[in-house]
C-alpha cells in the first residue's frame, strides 16, 4: 500500500462515484471529464493496493476493501465539512476570542453593549481590561488588546478611531449644598469651592484643565481622587464639587444635583480604537458590527454617534493593501 499517495481529492471523487452510481454523473457534479474520473479511481486503487470497485452493466459494486475505504472516505469528508462549518462560524464572528481594553469611565457605558452581545454570541471568549488612561495607553503601545476605548484617542498614525457616543461633562454638587439652590450661577462662583478631580492625564481632567486655561480661570482648591465612583460618592458626602461625565451618574441618583452654568459646555466622544498594524480577529470585527447596529437599542439614542461602519470599511482597505 502507498497510502501516502492518498489525497483528499481521490477520496472525494471515489465517494461521489459511489453516491451517484455513475462515472459520467460524478464527472458532471465534480466538473471533471469522465476519463479524469476513471484515472482518479485507478490512482486510488493503486494507493490502497487492491481493487475497490467491480463494474457491472447493472451498476457499480464495492469490493470488501472498497467498503472499508468508502466508510473512511465518508468519515474524512464529513470531518472536512465540519471543519468548513467551524471556519465559517469563526469567520462570521460566532466563535473565537478577542480582548477589549478601556478607560475607567467606559465601564459605565460599555457593559450595556457587552451584555446583549454576549447573549447573541455566547461562544466568543471575550477578555476585558479596565484601567486609567495611562495604563490603557501602555496596553495600546504594547499591542496587548484588539479594541481600545478612549474618550480622547491617542494621536498616533497607526491608530484608527470611530466615535460611537457623545460624552458630555457636567458639574455636580451635593443636593444639600448651598450652590444647589442658588440661581444665576457663574463659573467664578464655583471656583471658590473645592473640586474633586481625577489624576492628571485623564481625559476629563485634560478637557476641564484646557477649558479653564482658555477662560483665564484657575482652581483655588482641589482634591485628587482615584476613580469616578470615589468622586461621585465624595460629592454626595459634601467633600466638594466635581466636573464629571454625565454617563457616570445613574438615572435618578439620590444626593446629587447637576448645576446649570452659562458658558460651561464641555463634551468629548467615546471612541472605538484599533491599531492599523495589528490584525483584527473575526470576533472583534463582528463585535464592532454588532455595536454599530445595536447602539440605539443599548445606549441612550440622544448621545449615539455612528462612525463604526466607516472604521470597518477602513480596516478592510488596510487588509487589502
Amino acid at each position: 500500500m502507498k497510502l501516502r499517495h492518498l489525497t483528499f481529492r481521490l477520496l472525494e471523487v471515489f465517494s461521489c462515484v459511489i453516491k451517484t452510481g455513475s462515472l459520467s454523473e460524478a464527472a458532471r457534479q465534480l466538473h471533471l471529464t469522465q476519463p479524469t474520473v476513471s484515472l482518479q479511481l485507478k490512482r486510488l486503487s493503486e494507493a490502497v493496493g487492491e481493487p475497490l470497485l467491480i463494474m457491472h452493466r447493472q451498476g457499480i459494486q464495492l469490493t470488501d476493501t472498497g467498503q472499508i475505504v468508502y466508510a473512511a472516505a465518508l468519515d474524512m469528508l464529513g470531518r472536512f465539512d465540519d471543519l468548513q462549518d467551524q471556519l465559517h462560524s469563526v469567520q462570521a464572528g460566532q466563535y473565537g476570542r478577542f480582548s477589549i481594553a478601556m478607560v475607567n469611565t467606559a465601564q459605565y457605558v460599555l457593559p450595556r453593549l457587552l451584555g446583549p452581545y454576549s447573549k447573541t454570541f455566547p461562544e466568543v471568549d471575550l477578555t476585558l481590561e479596565i484601567g486609567n488612561r495611562e495604563q490603557v495607553l501602555q496596553r495600546f503601545n504594547q499591542q496587548l488588546d484588539d479594541i481600545y476605548i478612549f474618550s480622547h484617542p491617542p494621536a498616533l498614525d497607526h491608530a484608527a478611531a470611530a466615535r460611537f457616543l457623545r460624552n458630555p461633562l457636567v458639574i455636580i454638587v451635593a443636593a444639600d449644598h448651598p450652590l444647589a439652590q442658588q440661581p444665576n450661577l457663574r463659573m467664578t462662583d464655583l471656583l471658590k469651592e473645592r473640586f474633586l478631580l481625577r489624576e492628571p492625564g485623564s481625559a476629563t481632567r485634560m478637557l476641564f484643565d484646557g477649558w479653564l486655561q482658555t477662560q483665564g480661570l484657575q482652581l483655588n482648591r482641589s482634591l485628587q481622587m482615584a476613580s469616578n465612583e470615589a468622586i461621585r460618592v465624595g460629592v454626595a458626602a459634601g467633600m466638594g464639587i466635581a466636573v464629571i461625565s454625565r454617563h457616570v451618574i445613574p438615572p435618578g441618583a439620590a444626593g446629587l444635583v447637576e448645576l446649570s452654568v452659562p458658558g460651561f459646555s464641555l463634551e468629548s466622544h467615546w471612541h472605538f480604537i484599533v491599531r492599523r498594524d495589528r490584525r483584527l480577529p473575526h470576533a472583534a470585527r463582528r463585535f464592532l458590527q454588532f455595536a454599530d447596529i445595536q447602539l440605539e437599542n443599548c445606549l441612550d439614542p440622544a448621545y449615539v454617534c455612528h462612525e463604526t461602519d466607516q472604521l470597518l470599511k477602513d480596516l478592510s482597505t488596510f487588509d487589502a493593501e
